[in-house]
C-alpha cells in the first residue's frame, strides 16, 4: 500500500509481482498520491517515468492515462489531453485506458 503521511491509502496492490512490475506499481502508487496532494507537476513526472521506465507493465498504459490528466489540470488545456489520445493509438491502442482516453481524441 502507498499511504499519504496522514494514513490515507492512496493506492493498494495485492500478490506477488515480478520485479519490474512491483516497482512500476510502487511508482504508480507514489503517483496518485502526488495528484491527490494535486502536486500536478510531480504526478505527471512519476506517471510518465512508468511509461519511459517500465513500458511493458502492466502499469503502464494507466500511467499514460493519468500523465495526460495531470498534465491537462496544470494547465488546463485540452491538448495535453488529445496528445495523450494520440500516444495510446501509438503504444497501448488495445488496453482499456485506451478506450477511456479515445474520447479526447480530436
Amino acid at each position: 500500500m502507498v499511504l499519504d503521511p496522514d494514513g490515507t491509502v492512496r493506492y493498494k496492490f495485492e500478490g506477488y509481482l515480478p520485479a519490474e512490475d512491483f516497482l512500476a506499481r510502487l511508482e504508480l502508487g507514489l503517483a496518485h498520491a502526488a495528484f491527490a496532494r494535486k502536486e500536478w507537476a510531480e504526478a505527471e513526472q512519476r506517471f510518465r517515468r512508468i511509461v519511459d521506465d517500465h513500458p511493458k507493465s502492466e502499469a503502464a498504459p494507466e500511467a499514460l492515462y493519468w500523465a495526460g490528466v495531470a498534465k491537462y489540470k496544470a494547465s488546463g488545456d485540452g491538448a495535453a489531453l488529445a496528445e495523450t489520445a494520440r500516444l495510446f493509438k501509438q503504444k497501448y491502442p488495445q488496453s482499456a485506458w485506451a478506450t477511456k482516453a479515445s474520447v479526447w481524441a480530436k
